[in-house]
């Protein structure tokens, strides 16, 4: 195996024995010939768009088989084996079609003509052609474009694969996937052209994020402020964790008056927000961060547990008999559960013991989505004009385990009292219980939501520019942003094709970014690493 594709690559240069996340070798080698697979796939689906033949199937399937590569997604090796006879068999049909409608067929590229092998063992033996660094003769540079490339197409993915959950979808997003990973097999192109692609890919996910917020806020309403108790109740009891608002909505609907309540976890904590979900009255509060403690906090819950997407530890000890997942996510020995039928869940909850007395914690807020903060746009742009607020931060992100992610605590802690920070994603749960107290009424911390939120976070600080009648990177704003996996990697190359400069990223770079590269980020975004939060505040502020 060789993976590089998230923040914690061992050595800071790619996992070879066995994923630092967990994942075993067999499993990261058959997700490389399933990549490997959808690249065939998308050379017909390509050639077949030139001649009217245009597959749903194809397009919804690229989408979910690429999102179950992603980090911490799907571990279950049979699944991913699936996945790859999957996308052999398609791309066979699809290639008949396209050929029938007088499309181009003809191509000398191995993955669009290899036969899978029908055993394991031969599949994983198969694999070697399709490795990150399978083909030694590319250019470095080049590589690292494409690995960019790749990872940012799988970021794409699972947005659009969220979208189309909830009914929204563009052809224009299936389109570019398509288009992206058969580049990926090209010899034929220079820099200038991965660049470019690297670039569309940023555009195109800028596309499937809206696509995305569409979904969860035409389905379940625009977030409005709330309050979300930290502690628990006496009672039966289900934490669901992961990203997906549809599965949380049908597990909220199919255990409404059975006495479970509900609690979310890691980046579930902004579904709190959403009216159509915050109806619930046995839709309680959050138990957990996201990273730092997960084990010892999944070990402790004592009801059923639902992963519903990926950013999620591999369960490790008895508790996982505890354990369900959802949609793509799958671990050897985990209960999968399919179709939204929540039946196992809710078995299982009732038979554990669930909290045996009530613990009254913190509270925090959510709810800070674009329409929230531009309801009060009139009051935030006089503060500013009057100084009351001087700097705007977001920080937000990836949170992981790998050493170096107190800084974003740090960070927040000692930006002045006269700057809000806003935040979204996982990388929030280092201090997203601090008490930053309020400036004109309005929170000097407010969590925008999810990392899926990312367009609304984008939105907002468009709505500030013309306000303000500058361009947003000339707004008193700052992105201090941490990432971990392929999603924050998308986010990345939607920030830099909107011309937005002198991002600030950590805790540490992609090791899949040459030198080269990143002198290229650097001269056209001035894009840097984190150093020390003084003397990132020093440098901001001045």
């Amino acid at each position: 195996m060789f993976c590089y594709q998230c923040e914690q690559a061992a050595k800071g240069e790619g996992c070879t024995k066995v994923g630092i996340c967990g994942k075993q070798p067999e499993v990261s080698d058959l997700q490389d010939l399933l990549i490997y697979a959808l690249k065939g796939l998308s050379i017909y689906a390509v050639a077949g768009r030139k001649v009217g033949v245009v597959d749903q199937k194809v397009n919804v399937f690229t989408c979910e088989a690429l999102f179950s590569t992603l980090t911490n997604v799907n571990f279950d090796q049979e699944r991913v084996a699936d996945l790859t006879r999957r996308a052999v068999a398609m791309r066979d049909s699809l290639r008949g079609k396209v050929q029938g409608a007088g499309g181009a067929v003809e191509s000398s590229h191995d993955a669009a003509t290899f036969k899978l092998e029908s055993t394991m063992e031969g599949m994983v033996a198969q694999s070697a052609r399709a490795g990150l660094k399978a083909d030694t003769s590319i250019n470095p540079d080049i590589l690292s474009l494409e690995h960019i490339l790749l990872f940012g197409l799988k970021g794409v993915a699972a947005y659009a694969d969220h979208a189309h959950i909830l009914g929204q979808e563009d052809d224009s997003v299936y389109t570019f996937v398509h288009e992206g990973l058969a580049s990926l097999t090209r010899s034929d192109l220079g820099l200038n052209d991965w660049v470019g692609l690297v670039l569309k890919c940023g555009e195109v996910n800028l596309r499937a994020m809206e696509l995305l917020d569409s979904g969860n806020t035409g389905t379940y309403g625009h977030p409005v402020p709330t309050k979300v108790p930290l502690g628990h109740r006496k009672g039966k009891a289900i934490l669901v964790s992961g990203h997906d608002l549809k599965d949380l909505a049908e597990l909220l609907e199919q255990t409404e008056g059975k006495g479970i309540d509900i609690y979310t976890h890691g980046e579930m904590l902004p579904t709190h927000g959403y009216p159509e979900l915050k109806k619930y009255p046995h839709f309680y509060g959050h138990y957990g961060t996201a990273w730092q403690n997960q084990q010892k906090e999944f070990a402790a819950f004592p009801g059923a547990i639902l992963m519903t997407t990926n950013c999620i530890q591999k369960p490790q000890g008895s508790y996982s008999a505890n354990i369900f997942t959802t949609g793509l996510v799958g671990w050897p020995g985990v209960v999968h559960v399919p179709n939204g039928n929540f039946a196992p869940v809710i078995k299982r909850a009732l038979e554990l013991p669930g909290f045996q007395e009530d613990s009254n914690g913190k509270e925090v807020m959510v709810g800070f989505g674009r329409n929230t903060v531009m309801s009060v746009a009139d009051t935030v742009i006089d503060a500013v004009k009057n100084k009351a607020i001087r700097h705007f931060f977001l920080v937000a992100g990836c949170d992981g385990a790998k050493p170096g992610r107190n800084y974003y605590t740090e960070f927040v802690e000692k930006v002045p009292q006269d700057c809000v920070v806003l935040t979204l994603a996982c990388g929030k749960f280092r201090f997203f219980d601090k008490d930053l107290g309020t400036i004109g009424g309005l929170p000097r911390l407010m969590d925008v939501g999810q990392c899926n939120d990312a367009y609304s976070a984008i939105q907002i600080a468009v709505a500030l520019s013309k306000a303000f009648n500058v361009g947003v990177n000339d707004l008193p704003l700052s992105l201090i942003l941490s990432w971990y996996e392929q999603k924050a990697v998308a986010i990345l190359l939607t920030l830099l094709h909107l011309g937005i400069k002198n991002i600030r990223l950590g805790p540490s770079l992609p090791a899949f970014v040459t030198p080269n590269v990143l002198d290229v980020l650097v001269k056209n975004f001035n894009i840097m690493p984190i150093s020390t939060p003084d003397e990132d505040l020093k440098a901001i502020l001045g």
